[in-house]
This record gives C-alpha cells, sequence and structure tokens, in this order.
C-alpha cells in the first residue's frame, strides 16, 4: 500500500492550462504504474492516463491524448498530470491512483490498489 495526496486542481478558462500533482509516502513507489483517473458530477469514474514504473512509457485516453501529459519523478515520489487546452468538459474531480504491477496494461480502477482523495479541477467556457 501507498499513500496518495493530490494537489493544484483548480478553477481555470476554457483553453487555458493546468498541472495537478500526486505526492505518495512509501519506499515502492517505483514499483508501481501510477495513473490518473477522473470523476464528473453524475457520471462514473474514468480513465485519463497511466505512466509505466520506470517512467518510460506512457497511455492516455482518447478524450485528452494530444492535451494531457502524464510524467512523474520517482527521486520525489510525484506523479504528474500537465493538461492544456482544457475544456469545460474535463471538469472533474482528479485522482491519482497506484497500479497493481508495473506496466502500462492498467486501464480500469479495479486494477489499482491505492487511492489518493482526490483534486477539484473546474474548466469554465
Amino acid at each position: 500500500q501507498v499513500q496518495l495526496v493530490e494537489s493544484g486542481g483548480g478553477l481555470v478558462q476554457a483553453g487555458g492550462s493546468l498541472r495537478v500533482s500526486c505526492a505518495a509516502s512509501g519506499r515502492s513507489f517505483s514499483s508501481y504504474a501510477m495513473g490518473w483517473f477522473r470523476q464528473a458530477p453524475g457520471k462514473e469514474r474514468e480513465f485519463v492516463s497511466v505512466i509505466s514504473s520506470t517512467g518510460g512509457t506512457t497511455y492516455y485516453a482518447p478524450s485528452v491524448k494530444g492535451r494531457f501529459t502524464i510524467s512523474r519523478d520517482n527521486a520525489k515520489n510525484t506523479v504528474y498530470l500537465q493538461m492544456n487546452s482544457l475544456k469545460p468538459e474535463d471538469t472533474a474531480i482528479y485522482y491519482c491512483a497506484a497500479a497493481n504491477g508495473r506496466s502500462t496494461y492498467y486501464t480500469a480502477d479495479y486494477e489499482y490498489h491505492s487511492w489518493g482523495q482526490g483534486t477539484q479541477v473546474t474548466v469554465s467556457s
């Protein structure tokens, strides 16, 4: 298990940018692929992006590909999600999570064993 704390959410205008961060506690952070999910009001939680344990491989949901960039710094036990060209439909609570393995195969929420509390991202039109 690893404890995760997200930060960096906020209010931004459409077309703007925001970076959210997820700080992890525990020595095993570099053993896990890390993912970002989001949940909009009245909708189910959905996969956004995942990065492998080494940071060498990434994968994105089609809805954010080309606009969002996931990265990680294993020395700082932190994973980031840089969000550019934001749209009102990106409004959601964003969660980071630690996967059950090292690769980028994990896109379903049941494949993740630890979750943060979430950070709100609101994009105004």
